[in-house]
């Protein structure tokens, strides 16, 4: 679990961190060909342990197992877990808080440059992300395309909508119009983070499964509502691992997301792509719909298109690992058999075929 430190790291918005520290958190070994590393970019307010928060699709006995592949995921700047943030004290011993400066997606992605420098990565075998996580992967992919063998785009897009820098606004409204954010309060916002977690879950999840999940037994009920409780519970939740600051620096770096910035279009940024691509999205997605997704597909350079569907809607990405498994599994199987031929035993899982002739 290193930290790396990155001296006078340059921001996109012109300021300076004179300390960029980066927590990155490894499982698994890198082989002898050094050629199966996976990387992981972490979604919103995950933290570094993909085991945890990508189980199903990463672990024992999953695809993606650390018996078999070197699995890195380095946390973002500007979050909680590790690397530096708005909490995070400077020189002068103070944090900046609320005046920690903008970072974009495009800084995060240089940032974890440097780290597969510093760890003497040459190769990523995938690249996988969902979300913001997919922001980065791609952004990562146009900026550095031979590094990059695999993509996986995952409820992404190149530019992020204005319904969904709509959503974010009016969470971080909520936050500022908590009376303890800011005014060189650490722990300030905390109340109004968990209205800013309900109003995301309206973007995370579908009106299926709140009627699925969330509908009310009782009839008669006046109050007390089932829904009205989860959103509570979950707002809750949140503020117990996670805090008001990073969460507004988070997602102004979501919002930052544009792979066309001082590029001469989004377009002929997705042409830069070098990498065997497969973008997913999830067909119940309100906040980053498949859309989107269709067209990264259509003008990153022969990259596929696979569609899940789910009740769940953007959250989709983290509940359904099975069909996102049997998704990723085809289409690294597909490549494999394209660039080394042999004879495939269907007596062997194709992921063990994959990683065993690769």
């Amino acid at each position: 679990m290193p930290l790396i430190t990155l001296e006078n790291f340059r921001l996109e918005c012109g300021e300076t961190i004179s300390e960029l520290a980066l927590f990155c958190q490894t499982f698994g070994e890198l082989n002898e060909k050094r050629d199966n590393v996976i990387w992981v970019c972490h979604a919103l307010t995950a933290n570094t342990n993909v085991l945890d928060w990508w189980s199903g699709l990463f672990g024992a006995n999953h695809l993606f197992n650390p018996d078999q592949y070197f699995i890195i995921c380095v946390n973002a700047p500007g979050s909680c877990y590790g690397s530096t943030g708005p909490t995070t004290p400077q020189e002068n011993k103070r944090p900046l808080l609320d005046k920690f400066p903008l970072i974009t997606t495009r800084d995060a992605q240089h940032a974890f440059e440097a780290v597969r420098k510093a760890l003497k990565i040459d190769r990523i075998y995938l690249l996988i992300g969902g979300s913001v996580g997919g922001q980065h992967a791609l952004e990562w992919s146009i900026e550095q395309p031979e590094v990059v063998q695999n993509l996986a785009l995952i409820a992404t897009n190149a530019q992020h909508s204005p319904y969904g820098i709509a959503f974010n606004e009016s969470q971080r409204l909520a936050i500022k119009a908590d009376a303890t954010y800011g005014n060189g309060n650490i722990s300030g916002g905390r109340n109004g983070l968990i209205a800013a977690r309900s109003i995301a879950l309206l973007s995370y999840r579908s009106p299926t499964i709140y009627r699925q999940t969330q509908s009310d037994e009782n009839q008669a009920s006046l109050g007390n509502f089932r829904a009205a409780g989860y959103q509570q519970y979950q707002g809750e939740k949140l503020v117990r691992r996670f805090n008001a600051y990073s969460y507004v620096c988070l997602t102004k770096m979501m919002d930052s997301h544009n792979v066309g910035r001082g590029r001469r279009s989004i377009t002929e940024a997705l042409q830069l792509v070098r990498a065997k691509t497969i973008v997913v999205g999830i067909g119940s997605d309100q906040l980053f719909p498949p859309s989107e997704q269709k067209f990264l597909s259509h003008h990153i350079p022969g990259a596929e298109y696979a569609e899940i569907s789910s009740s769940y809607g953007h959250d989709g990405f983290l509940v359904e690992t099975k069909k996102l498994s049997n998704i990723l599994e085809d289409f690294l199987f597909n490549n494999f058999k394209k660039h080394k031929p042999t004879v495939f035993r269907s007596t062997v899982r194709k992921h063990e075929l994959i990683q065993r002739l690769g």
